[in-house]
């Protein structure tokens, strides 16, 4: 059986154009959203999607009203290939019921695979070049210099509890005792 998605971002927008094309081409039963393709929550995908079993098609009119991004989409496809559900997509003509078909896919795959490296590779560069140049990852320190020699002060001299220096510099007990630690200052 064919199952029929359409989807359109707006409420202004109308999905007429996709359902007559999904009717043509054979879809039984058609599903919808108004939603952007960025938001996770489409019920009418979660629908369609939770109504196929295997041997059917899910058909759509375009590869962009059904994922998110191209890593979503390849994932959508794959989680259908393992159920034994085929997918069509009738504007690029994909069928993944057809060697052709599966070639494409797999080249998607591939690229979605190659843009995740890409992007790994590009963040460690980054880093590493942030670390020649000084800086540290990682979230900011909460109290100045000054203020860490203050807090080392009242720890020494033991003239405030643990629990009136964290209210004084607003820091919790880990927080003060990572400070001591770092600055060799524990007792």
């Amino acid at each position: 059986m064919l199952v029929g998605y359409a989807r359109v971002s707006t409420a202004d927008q109308y999905l007429s154009m996709q359902e007559d094309a999904l009717k043509n081409a054979g879809c039984e039963e058609i599903f919808n959203d108004i939603a952007s393709g960025a938001k996770a929550a489409r019920p009418g995908l979660h629908t369609a999607l939770s109504h196929l079993r295997k041997g059917d098609t899910l058909v759509v009119w375009k590869l962009d009203r059904l994922g998110r991004s191209l890593s979503h989409l390849i994932q959508v496809i794959k989680d259908l290939n393992q159920k034994g559900i085929g997918f069509k997509s009738l504007q690029e003509n994909i069928d993944t019921l057809t060697s052709g078909g599966q070639l494409i896919f797999h080249i998607f795959g591939a690229l979605a695979e190659f843009e995740r490296e890409l992007i790994r590779e590009r963040t460690k560069a980054g880093l590493k070049a942030a670390r020649i140049r000084g800086r540290l990852g990682g979230r900011p320190h909460v109290l100045t210099d000054k203020q860490i020699n203050k807090l080392q002060q009242h720890y020494q001299k033991g003239d405030l509890s643990v629990i009136e220096i964290c209210k004084l510099f607003n820091i919790a007990k880990p927080t003060l005792y990572r400070y001591l630690e770092k600055h060799n200052t524990i007792i």
